[in-house]
């Protein structure tokens, strides 16, 4: 998790391309059948680094079965105060967010829905607050489409 949040902070930065270069050479380390907590965490955010929209699906898509995968043991053994449920509405509103762009509205629909059903398991902070705003935004694109 550690060098994973490296490149994270390298792509916040505004390296993207070096940030998918390692995020990719990480990926070949952990492999599909690696440690749910560590597939799901460098998935989401690989799908940030990519420039085609279907490669940012397939990413984002990685993430979510990989915390489908993934157990509220397994993510305290990391961080007491992560829980699962808290993951899914930031990854239904990343699929929500690649299916618009790629012009799949009904899809998007259908993600977005489920991202503003999971908000219950999201606290009232920066976080929270900030996931229930751009679910408001992405829902007012939806609407103007």
């Amino acid at each position: 998790m550690t060098r994973i949040g490296q490149v994270i902070m390298l792509m916040h930065g505004g390296d993207r391309e070096e940030a998918r270069n390692r995020f990719g050479r990480l990926w070949a380390e952990i492999g599909e059948k690696g440690d749910a907590l560590h597939r799901c965490t460098l998935a989401h955010y690989m799908a940030d680094t990519q420039d085609d929209p279907e490669h940012e699906l397939l990413w984002d898509l990685r993430a979510l079965a990989a915390a489908d995968g993934l157990d509220e043991g397994r993510a305290a053994r990391h961080d007491s105060s992560l829980v699962v449920r808290g993951f899914y509405p930031s990854l239904h509103l990343s699929l929500a967010a690649d299916y618009l762009k790629l012009r799949r509205s009904a899809a998007a629909r259908g993600h977005l829905a489920r991202a503003r059903a999971a908000t219950d398991a999201l606290a009232d902070d920066g976080y929270g607050n900030g996931i229930r705003a751009a679910i408001d935004r992405l829902e007012w694109q939806l609407g103007e489409e």
